[in-house]
């Protein structure tokens, strides 16, 4: 996205080619950026400036990429022309309104479909004022779209939140020649910046590398080292919460790595016990809980996790539908309203329920190696959106994994 706003030339290696970045790529390909493919894994992106976006045909789709639609929303309501954000069955369900309220004050003129989901209809030639917002909830996406509009927006925007979110999007702003002040719980920007084209080297991605950490803990025997790892720590709470369940978890070779930090990540299998999640790390692990309850299936004792509301309203309700596929494999979940209570157990076999959620069906398709037994998932055709190869890469390292039509 950035790329496609800064006057110049931008190298990205390390593109994942998933089908959520690919989406994205496509849409500004619309738009009239130049994105040209040397190798896979690559990109390079003919820059437009911050004015040079066209108007596309038709609507811009977003698939199943939930923060591809937020952070779109945020650069697409300073644009001069009319834009209709789409997604996927899942992501059309995605309440949206918490990114839209806060664009609104700032000025854009936006509509969303009944509840606040998409399709999210942003008309073309607003005005944006910078303003001082707090988010009620920690979200890293909301504060992002927040940022972006910023760019475009009179004055200063600032977002607080309630707790520290992933600053990815204040780093790579920075990496692109933005001003940009930012700590943890609070960001700032003035609008008006020009960004620069930059050579960037993405690292490893830790929501992926997860499912192989949780693996590896549960796994008798396992000793496993993840390469050039991002461990930037608004992201790695997951580390921090195993560790608090007895992982053997060790970082070595850390460093920085186009200004974020790197690492490689060994893992080998430990005694894991249930813990009580501090909630202070829950937006830092966000999108990792799948994985954790995996963990906590097979753990001795009880995890008890809260201030987890947030997994309500991702690809699917991660709450429930992690409970409901545990209970399924014979495991005692007590859900709440913003958490769970994990007891761990002996995992059954069980046909389970994706709901069509990615990283619903690479939690339970780790948990399956820790079984008595087999655990058929259903609907994992959305692992491609975060984790094309996955079930390569997982046979790879000795998972016992087949899939079927």
């Amino acid at each position: 996205m950035l790329a496609a706003l800064a006057d110049g030339v931008s190298r990205i290696d390390g593109f994942l080619e998933g089908e959520d970045t690919l989406a994205t790529a496509r849409a500004f390909a619309s738009m009239g950026v130049r994105i040209e493919q040397p190798e896979s894994c690559v990109r390079i992106v003919h820059g437009v400036g911050m004015r040079g976006l066209q108007a596309p045909m038709g609507a811009l789709d977003c698939g199943n990429a939930g923060t591809g639609m937020r952070l779109l929303c945020g650069l697409m309501a300073a644009q001069s022309f009319d834009v209709t954000l789409v997604g996927d069955e899942s992501l059309s369900k995605r309440p949206m309104l918490r990114v839209v309220s806060p664009l609104r004050e700032m000025g854009a003129d936006i509509e969303t479909a009944e509840g606040g989901c998409p399709p999210l209809r942003i008309h073309g030639g607003a005005r944006l004022r910078g303003i001082s917002y707090s988010l009620p909830v920690a979200s890293a996406q909301v504060k992002s779209a927040l940022l972006l509009a910023g760019l475009y927006a009179d004055g200063e925007t600032v977002v607080h939140e309630p707790h520290p979110t992933r600053d990815y999007t204040e780093s790579m702003l920075s990496a692109f020649g933005v001003q940009v002040e930012y700590q943890p719980g609070i960001a700032r920007l003035v609008g008006g910046q020009l960004l620069r084209a930059t050579n960037l080297q993405v690292p490893a991605d830790f929501s992926s590398a997860a499912f192989f950490i949780a693996a590896a803990c549960i796994v008798p025997g396992s000793d496993l080292i993840l390469r050039d790892v991002g461990v930037n720590p608004r992201r790695t709470g997951l580390l921090q919460a195993l560790r608090l369940m007895g992982a053997d978890i060790c970082l070595s070779e850390t460093r920085v790595n186009g200004g974020e930090p790197v690492a490689d990540i060994r893992v080998r299998a430990a005694r894991m016990r249930g813990a009580d999640i501090p909630e202070y790390l829950v937006p830092d692990m966000i999108d990792e809980f799948p994985a954790l309850f995996a963990v906590a299936a097979v753990a001795e004792g009880v995890t008890r996790v809260t201030g987890a509301a947030e997994l309500r309203v991702k690809e699917s309700d991660r709450l429930a539908a992690m409970a409901n596929g545990l209970h399924a494999a014979g495991i005692r979940v007590d859900e709440t309203a913003d958490g769970a209570q994990i007891h761990g157990g002996v995992l059954r076999s069980a046909r389970i329920q994706s709901h069509g959620d990615h990283r619903i069906s690479m939690a339970f398709a780790i948990a399956a190696q820790a079984a008595d037994g087999e655990l058929k998932i259903e609907d994992c055709a959305n692992v491609g959106t975060s984790f094309p190869g996955f079930d390569r890469l997982a046979t790879a390292c000795g998972m016992q994994l087949r899939t079927a039509d």
